[in-house]
């Protein structure tokens, strides 16, 4: 049966950690014509390897092309899709929030607590909360932020892990995974 329902996908790449290889892997994605909803890189445990997480919005057949032209890409290490219910996924947000009072202060305070956010600024005219968690929790401290006037909003992008033991790297996998379609010289 056939999927041609395009839906939220999250990928992991495992990349050497060198000047140009993120521009690479959003060439890649320029070139395609594909939108990354959100994306995110750091460094792993190896100081010479990185992670970047991307989200895209596509099919199951756009997904598998979409992740062997990343295994093409030489400084490209592997590539992995993470199911939804065999990942974690969280992202960082932080609000700017309008509280030039001491209730309106509260009232926010009260928000961030019952959302488990920090408040890492206060200033006289503006707290400002940090917040871990999927969209969901986001979109739902957002719309209720609103309405105090947020002043300022970032979103890092989704970062995201598979669940139990297993690793992107695990020897359980197959290791033609990290050789095929490289540009060996």
């Amino acid at each position: 049966m056939k999927e041609n329902n395009a839906t939220r996908r999250t990928l992991s790449v495992l990349v050497e950690n060198a000047p140009g290889v993120l521009s690479q892997v959003s060439r890649l994605f320029s070139r395609k014509g594909y939108n990354i909803e959100s994306l995110a890189v750091g460094t792993t445990d190896d100081p010479e390897v990185s992670r970047i997480t991307i989200e895209v919005m596509s099919d199951a057949a756009m997904t598998n092309q979409i992740m062997n032209q990343l295994r093409k890409l030489f400084p490209v290490y592997s590539v992995q899709e993470l199911l939804p219910e065999r990942s974690i996924r969280r992202e960082l947000v932080m609000f700017k929030v309008r509280a030039e009072s001491a209730d309106v202060r509260n009232e926010v305070i009260q928000i961030a607590n019952i959302f488990r956010a920090s408040i890492i600024d206060v200033s006289l005219g503006s707290l400002t909360l940090a917040l871990i968690g999927d969209e969901s929790k986001a979109d739902a401290i957002q719309k209720l932020l609103e309405s105090f006037g947020i002043l300022e909003l970032v979103r890092t992008g989704m970062v995201a892990l598979e669940r139990g033991a297993f690793t992107i790297s695990d020897e359980n996998k197959e290791k033609t995974e990290f050789i095929l379609g490289k540009n060996v010289i």
